[in-house]
């Protein structure tokens, strides 16, 4: 099993979501968060005042999946989050040892 999880923008949300349901993901965990790379945040102006904003309003998703599942799950990730600018996220990708399902207490792969 694979736990990935993404930092993307939160505009791009609904995309992502769309794509993951098209490639069978079921169940995600989503929380909004804040963060800075490269992007090194941006510049903004108020009442002719600028200001920087170094962290920004991301979105973070997480999904847990099976092994075969994994590389069509970051690609579904990949496209549907992509603008072509600085800034578009990462997708991280950890092998996950367990899982329980709290309900029924199935565990591993039956759990997800």
């Amino acid at each position: 099993m694979k736990l990935i999880f993404a930092i993307i923008r939160p505009h791009r949300l609904q995309d992502v979501k769309e794509a993951l349901a098209d490639v069978g993901v079921v169940g995600m965990t989503v929380t909004d968060v804040r963060g800075a790379g490269r992007q090194k945040g941006q510049v903004e102006r108020y009442r002719g005042s600028e200001y920087s904003i170094d962290l920004l309003s991301k979105i973070k998703i997480e999904v847990a999946v099976l092994d075969d599942q994994c590389e069509e799950v970051v690609q579904a990730i990949r496209k549907s989050a992509y603008t072509g600018e600085i800034g578009d996220g990462k997708i991280f990708v950890l092998p996950l040892e367990d899982s329980v399902r709290v309900r029924t207490g199935e565990r591993g792969e039956d759990s997800l």
